[in-house]
């Protein structure tokens, strides 16, 4: 559990003029960032979010205004919606790393995106997963049942190995409905990743993959015989590593973090791969709205 919060403050204020988004078309829904700022059939009134420069003033509460003396914009919530659900890693090896572990990371990842879905009065599903799916929380409401996903996250606990492939079988399962699945892991498994991703795509998922990954996962810093014990299975093995081993290491993890960019973009989805010592903050209004994940 990690004991500085999740997100601060300054952080949550900037995450408010933001909207998870998606690309495909999906028959008979429409996504919370398409939601109406102003009242019309069919439409229910759900939340407010603070004005931002920029923003429409057609959509200002005046009323508040003239109470508060500050302005609010009124979000409207309008039905169908596409479904937006999150798979988190919370396998043993996202607890590497020096400083920030890729389960911090990621937690914070998935808590700014939450969020940004809340204040956007989208329905985000955090579903955990290792050798298979966890217990999930559904976020939904408006800014102000985000405490419940902080909650929800902090709780987590990491361990355990990754079954990627039976963890997507399952998702069908019990997700048949087609929308934008948000996979955040460090893509570590014995098994091939590739094979999953294909198959959320094959059944009609829209995909954002977010490979995180820890400064020593791509360029490790050691020298000389070392002993490596795998975090999820505890097989040792021995290995001399050099200068000329470090470039190579690199060299076939940026290979496989390429072919996870192929087979997400293959599918009509979109890749982000982050290193933990890029600040979370960064990446949302970096790497991660560079790609479309967020605007």
């Amino acid at each position: 559990m990690t004991s500085e919060p999740l997100i601060d403050t300054p952080f949550l204020h900037r995450l408010e003029r933001l909207a998870v988004r998606w690309q495909k078309s999906l028959p008979g829904l429409v996504g919370g960032h398409n939601v109406s700022r102003f009242a019309g059939p069919g439409q229910e009134f759900l939340d407010h979010r603070h004005f931002h420069h920029g923003d429409d003033l057609r959509a200002v509460n005046w009323r508040a205004y003239l109470r508060l003396e500050k302005l609010f914009l009124k979000m409207f919530q309008v039905e169908p919606r596409v479904p937006v659900r999150m798979l988190l890693d919370t396998s043993a090896s996202m607890m590497t790393g020096e400083g920030t572990t890729k389960f911090d990371y990621a937690r914070k990842l998935a808590a700014a995106l939450c969020y940004v879905g809340l204040v956007r009065l989208d329905a985000i599903r955090i579903q955990p997963f290792r050798e298979h799916l966890e217990d999930s929380l559904l976020c939904s409401g408006g800014r102000h049942r985000f405490m419940p996903a902080v909650h929800f996250l902090t709780g987590m606990k990491a361990g355990g190995r990754t079954r990627f492939l039976e963890v997507a079988r399952e998702f069908i399962a019990e997700y048949p409905q087609r929308g934008l699945v948000i996979a955040i892991s460090d893509f570590l498994d014995e098994e091939d990743c590739l094979k999953p991703l294909q198959y959320l795509t094959d059944f009609g998922q829209e995909l954002l993959v977010i490979q995180v990954w820890a400064e020593e996962d791509r360029t490790p810093p050691w020298e000389g015989l070392l002993e490596l014990r795998d975090a999820e299975t505890g097989e040792v093995r021995e290995m001399s590593l050099d200068e000329e081993g470090r470039r190579e290491h690199t060299e076939a993890f940026d290979r496989y973090a390429r072919r996870i960019q192929e087979a997400a973009l293959r599918g009509g989805g979109r890749y982000v791969g982050l290193s933990t010592a890029t600040p979370v903050e960064e990446a949302v209004f970096g790497p991660l709205m560079s790609a479309g994940g967020v605007e």
